[in-house]
């Protein structure tokens, strides 16, 4: 079954302008039409018009400003539902260690924006996940269809 959710990820991933390159590290990356800056405020905006919970919003670059150093436009926004995320945790404790969910918005050097988070597929198999093909489906559908509103 990991098989073919992590096939039925690429293919959606492929059709949707997707980049499925994880470098063996279990992410998935989009590219965005927008700065880093808006693409994070859009996905933010539609966590909340969702519902969804912001727990946090993290800005590499600013930070790094704080104490003289350089980094390019690189923000985090740590978010996530209850309702989907302790299904999964009572498939598997220890993936409470990757909850919640986090996506990463980031320019790379040639200046195109990108949003990369956790492949759900990655999650299941890290955690030797049993039982949860249906949550972890969900997850995956939710997340592509939340980095795509923002970035498009």
């Amino acid at each position: 079954m990991i098989k073919y959710i992590s096939a039925s990820i690429l293919a959606l991933s492929l059709s949707s302008g997707l980049i499925a390159d994880d470098h063996g590290a279990g992410l998935v990356s989009i590219k965005s039409q927008h700065t880093v800056n808006q693409t994070a405020d859009r996905f933010e905006s539609i966590l909340k018009k969702k519902g969804i919970n912001v727990f946090a919003r993290v800005d590499h670059e600013q930070n790094a400003e704080k104490v003289a150093l350089k980094l390019a436009p690189t923000q985090v926004i740590i978010f996530g539902n209850p309702k989907i995320g302790t299904p999964l945790m009572q498939c598997s404790k220890t993936v409470a260690i990757d909850l919640p969910q986090k996506a990463l918005f980031w320019q790379d050097d040639k200046g195109q924006t990108w949003v990369t988070y956790n492949a759900p597929a990655h999650l299941t198999e890290r955690h030797e996940i049993k039982g949860c093909d249906q949550v972890i489906t969900k997850i995956s559908n939710v997340l592509a269809n939340l980095t795509r509103a923002a970035a498009k």
